[in-house]
């Protein structure tokens, strides 16, 4: 690579080893980071295939940043890019992880109010929910679950707060759900067996 950028671009080994380089593996790094971050989203989600390449081009990256660092190791700016793309690199991935707003959440509504208007609204929506009369230490209590795609979650929010300002609720992710109900849905494993049944029957 240095070849590339000094006698072909004709940058000074100067400016490439103390400007460009550094910041190649400093973007090198926020790009397998951020992957690493994603990768792990469609992991706990069961997207086995989406899961599988981008570990493979995260892992790609990542060799040849790390292949960078040990062919410079007399560059100390090279040691302060590769952990600053890093820290970087969780930042981003936390930003793009939220602009995805993969997979679905679960909210635990709680309130001692009525909460018909809030049924309505689901109702509406049409977001699947459960409500059960509860016992508080203050009394009677309304619980109501639902679980709705986590890029619908901020406006079920927003509208909740608004229905009922004083609720107490809980947001969490869910591994998986039918498509029909708020049951988790069984982790289907790929194995030999299955694949030799699928052969048998055909």
């Amino acid at each position: 690579m240095d070849k590339f950028f000094i006698e072909t671009l004709g940058i000074s080994p100067e400016i490439f080893s103390y400007v460009l380089l550094p910041l190649l593996i400093f973007i090198a790094r926020i790009g397998d980071v951020s992957i690493n971050t994603i990768r792990i989203i469609y992991v706990l989600g069961g997207r086995r295939v989406t899961a599988t390449l981008l570990g493979f081009f995260e892992s790609f990256i990542w060799l040849m940043a790390i292949r960078q660092i040990f062919e410079h190791l007399d560059n100390w700016i090279c040691y302060v890019a590769y952990p600053a793309g890093f820290a970087s690199g969780i930042f981003v991935g936390m930003i793009i992880e939220e602009r995805i707003a993969y997979g679905k959440v679960i909210v635990r509504i709680i309130t001692r109010k009525d909460v018909s208007q809030l049924i309505q609204y689901l109702n509406a929506n049409q977001f699947r929910y459960t409500k059960v009369d509860a016992q508080g230490p203050d009394g009677p209590e309304n619980l109501v679950f639902t679980v709705l795609e986590r890029e619908r979650l901020e406006l079920m929010l927003y509208k909740l707060k608004d229905i009922l300002p004083t609720a107490f609720y809980t947001v969490e992710k869910v591994n998986r759900a039918t498509e029909v109900g708020t049951l988790s849905e069984e982790t289907s494993r790929w194995s030999i067996t299955t694949w030799l049944r699928s052969v048998i029957r055909q």
